[in-house]
């Protein structure tokens, strides 16, 4: 039996191994999975847009109401170990996508740097740069496709 004292939970336990708060914490607050989507209906490809869920605080990329989250946004996706499976879309520099596929977390993320502005430092949120949804933008979401931004 290997013995893991040593070893921060995210490196000694599986996804589905942690606890909520310890799941909780591999958000890296990056805001990326926020972003409105759209889907091709015909090949399935998704798209991702500049545009970020209106309750999205682009300040600190964190929900406005995360506990009422899915109450305010019905569209809303809880990210669980089947969602971290079968995203697609889910970004290269996710927590939660690196830890899956066995990269472990980065020199940014705030569990490895101790501070939840290194994710804003680096660039990997969206911060500064995603616009809030508006009616207007909503109604042209084509408009705001971006390309892939996986900045690792």
């Amino acid at each position: 039996m290997t013995d893991n004292s040593n070893q921060p939970f995210w490196e000694a336990k599986s996804l589905a191994e942690m606890t909520q708060s310890e799941w909780e914490s591999i958000c890296d607050g990056c805001g990326r999975c926020c972003l409105l989507k759209l889907e091709d209906e015909d090949t399935g490809d998704i798209y991702l847009t500049g545009l970020a869920c209106k309750q999205l605080d682009l300040g600190n990329c964190r929900c406005k109401d995360y506990p009422r989250r899915h109450e305010l946004v019905s569209d809303c996706l809880s990210i669980d170990t089947q969602a971290v499976a079968n995203l697609s879309w889910l970004p290269a520099t996710c927590g939660y996508r690196r830890l899956f596929e066995g990269r472990g977390l980065a020199w940014w993320h705030p569990l490895v740097s101790g501070s939840p502005e290194t994710v804003h430092e680096a660039g990997i949120s969206v911060r500064n740069w995603a616009r809030p949804e508006t009616p207007a933008a909503f109604n042209d979401l084509e408009r705001y496709i971006i390309e892939d931004f996986d900045d690792e």
